[in-house]
């Protein structure tokens, strides 16, 4: 569990100053901006693919998981290793080669990615 609690502090920031982002509304223009490319971020690549699937490693461990996209969030089941991280629709918004995912529809804290 402190392991969870580690990734999730070093992932999450307060949902603030995002005035600068373009909110990503439909499925078409996410696929659009991921489709062959990773995500990442300090020790973290991820590959999330247009077919709903999430697999990559974060700190050493691997990350397998499905997303979906409803009702203009991105939806997603995730593990880290064994854990369970459980399920969670984010708002995503970019701002560039950047793309913030903020949990609980965009009202939770947030991640930043960037698309390489």
């Amino acid at each position: 569990m402190r392991y969870v609690l580690v990734l999730m502090g070093l992932l999450a920031m307060p949902a603030a100053a995002q005035a600068e982002f373009a909110q990503v509304t439909d499925r078409e223009r996410f696929v659009s901006l991921i489709e062959g490319r990773d995500l990442t971020r300090f020790g973290i690549r991820l590959e999330v693919t247009k077919d709903g699937q999430i697999r990559g490693r974060a700190f050493g461990r691997d990350v397998t998981g499905a997303w979906r996209w409803a009702q203009g969030y991105f939806c997603r089941d995730l593990y880290w290793g064994s854990m369970e991280l459980g399920a969670n629709c984010q708002a995503v918004r970019q701002n560039g080669d950047t793309l913030r995912f903020i949990s609980d529809q965009g009202q939770g804290q947030y991640a930043d990615l960037y698309l390489r």
